[in-house]
């Protein structure tokens, strides 16, 4: 299989969470819609990943379950359609195991620009798996979404994000101050972007 869109069938759109249709593949991992039985999969990664997740994701709090997970799911079909929005769930080639998440957002038709997110459960890192779908995400949005810039906006103190940053070659362009709020605290932040001209690694 290689990366690009995919047709998905009934049976596909049945299970889906009501977004969008585009998979893509890259060596090790597969980037496609989220599916309505990933529910307790996602719930598990995130309950499981806590620690590294909390300090950095508001929407990760000690007391997420799986209704967290339902709502989110139930989500993506209006943020696709009304915010252009795209969210991907991150699945090992092989196995199929769910290993994160990444996504577009933050979508401005006006000026073509974009934001660009990424987690992964905490067993799943340190394998080279959220550089591999920056880069299969930021190559796919350019050639199919006519966007002019992606940003890749992670905390000062959120060293990891910005390691995948830099990894797939995504410029750094400075500290933005008290750009992020995550659990009612600021945060300054470090922005990456792509442009088109870009190499994307």
């Amino acid at each position: 299989m290689t990366a690009g869109d995919r047709e998905m069938s009934g049976t596909d759109h049945e299970m889906s969470a009501g977004d969008h249709d585009v998979e893509l593949a890259g060596e090790a991992i597969c980037l496609r819609p989220f599916r309505v039985d990933d529910a307790e999969e996602i719930c598990t990664a995130v309950r499981q990943s806590m620690r590294e997740l909390g300090e950095w994701l508001s929407w990760c709090h000690p007391d997420y379950c799986i209704q967290d997970t339902m709502q989110f799911l139930s989500a993506r079909a209006d943020a696709f359609q009304h915010e252009g929005e795209h969210s991907f769930a991150i699945v090992a080639r092989d196995s199929g195991r769910f290993l994160g998440a990444c996504g577009l957002n933050q979508i401005d038709s006006t000026t073509l620009r974009a934001n660009l997110g990424y987690w992964l459960r905490t067993s799943a890192t340190g394998q080279g798996h959220a550089t591999q779908a920056v880069r299969l995400l930021a190559r796919w949005a350019f050639a199919n979404l006519g966007l002019q810039r992606i940003e890749i906006v992670a905390a000062t103190g959120n060293l990891a994000s910005q390691r995948v940053a830099g990894r797939v070659g995504a410029v750094r362009e400075g500290i933005a101050r008290n750009r992020l709020r995550v659990h009612g605290v600021q945060h300054d932040a470090v922005v990456f972007s792509f442009v088109p001209s870009d190499k994307v690694k």
